[in-house]
């Protein structure tokens, strides 16, 4: 009967080993249009998860993409519950901003910076209570010029100033987008072009702003 205890004993502690290792960290990638089209074949869902293969790492990780078109902080945390804390996330990337921006001066629909981190620290309270852990991004660009004619580039340094400021008193990981690209632009638009750099028409992004966008995430994603 011990010999038999003793078998039963080591066949459960190889199954539970075996379980441990094939669990998955899950991501969740919260956020608007940029994220919507990141899980297609040439978005930066997509293009992280090749990332995460060549590096040997796709037992590792589960990515999951939640965007929706033309959303900014408050709607993700009306659809928080839903879209995120219902998919039991390991880890959240929260990357919004572009619309809370853009949007004030497009359809008068934006978001003051206040409210924006009135919402913004509700969501991360909201992920961290369901156990997740979170991942902040800042935006990228509207407009690509480098000769900062750009109308939109002083709020979107604001709200990238808000979120780096807010993730190091909180002490959270920080992907700095706004920094990346803006870094990226400035070495490769020699021609001070609007769009066709990073962007597809000044917001969205193409082959290599997506590419970009998933190489900054995996510097901070391989650590999970």
């Amino acid at each position: 009967m011990p010999r038999f205890a003793l078998l039963t004993g080591l066949m459960a502690l190889c199954l539970m080993n075996a379980a441990a290792q094939t669990t998955k960290t899950r991501v969740v990638f919260l956020g608007d249009s940029i994220t919507e089209l990141g899980v297609r074949e040439n978005g930066y869902v997509t293009k992280l998860g090749g990332i995460i293969d060549a590096a040997g790492r796709s037992s590792s990780f589960e990515l999951v993409g939640a965007g929706v078109s033309g959303n900014k902080v408050y709607d993700l945390f009306l659809r928080a519950e839903a879209d995120v804390v219902s998919k039991s996330p390991d880890v959240v990337v929260i990357y919004v901003g572009i619309n809370d921006v853009w949007h004030k001066r497009l359809t008068g629909t934006g978001t003051d910076l206040g409210k924006f981190g009135k919402f913004y620290e509700a969501l991360v309270d909201r992920f961290e209570k369901a156990g997740a852990r979170v991942v902040v991004c800042t935006p990228t660009v509207i407009g690509e010029r480098t000769d900062f004619s750009n109308e939109l580039d002083g709020d979107l340094n604001l709200y990238s100033r808000w979120i780096r400021e807010f993730s190091a008193r909180r002490g959270l990981k920080l992907i700095d987008l706004r920094r990346a690209f803006l870094d990226r632009i400035a070495e490769v638009n020699r021609d001070n072009r609007d769009q066709g750099v990073l962007t597809t028409d000044r917001v969205h992004l193409n082959a290599d702003g997506n590419a970009l966008v998933a190489a900054e995430m995996w510097k901070i994603l391989k650590d999970f």
